[in-house]
């Protein structure tokens, strides 16, 4: 069987209006967020990786120094996350051939680990759902993988339809693997505070 090619998809281009500055330059164990997130993409089975980026996309740029990055940037970032998404997908199917799945994941879980996406793809192989979901606070939530037979309608996400929606409306599809520390993501200086006092 050949190797299936499974891209990995980092959102990172929201304004983290709540934070006041971006978060996903905010630093965690001497690593900023979004290293963190790029290095565990990096140390996963995940080829390609894409990064999106929108707010404040320059200074944002400078963190990423690996030349196996693709960086996309979302010039409708302000308009949510789905957009983000919809860019990152659209150049995925732009870029690159026979990609069989995607795993979304955002910048803001510090505890987001390889072995996590890893678990993603392991049981996108062994379990024959397409859609394979992280499970926290009783929630189906990213980082999710999504087979290519819904990359058509990841692209054209609407901004009131997420990958949640998506998660939810085709619920036969999907299998969940717990990931109980994903509750955790950094959208305010509390959140902040909180997991450095950790």
């Amino acid at each position: 069987m050949t190797e299936s090619k499974i891209a990995i998809i980092i959102l990172a281009a929201g304004a983290s209006t709540r934070m006041g500055t971006p978060k996903q330059l905010l630093l965690y164990q001497g690593c900023s967020l979004l290293k963190n997130t790029i290095e565990n993409a990096i140390a996963s089975l995940c080829k390609p990786i894409i990064v999106v980026l929108g707010a404040n996309a320059e200074n944002i740029r400078s963190e990423i120094s690996e030349s196996a990055i693709k960086i996309v940037e979302n010039p409708d970032w302000n308009l949510g996350m789905s957009s983000s998404i919809r860019s990152g997908i659209t150049s995925l199917i732009t870029d690159f051939q026979n990609i069989d799945a995607a795993v979304i994941t955002v910048c803001d879980q510090p505890f987001l680990s390889s072995e996590i996406i890893n678990h993603l793809v392991a049981a996108y192989h062994t379990m024959g759902k397409s859609i394979i979901a992280c499970e926290y606070a009783e929630t189906l939530g990213v980082p999710v993988l999504f087979s290519h037979i819904f990359f058509p309608k990841l692209a054209v996400l609407s901004e009131d339809v997420g990958a949640k929606k998506l998660i939810k409306n085709h619920n036969d599809e999907v299998f969940s693997i717990p990931f109980p520390l994903g509750a955790i993501d950094i959208d305010t200086p509390q959140d902040y505070q909180k997991l450095q006092e950790n």
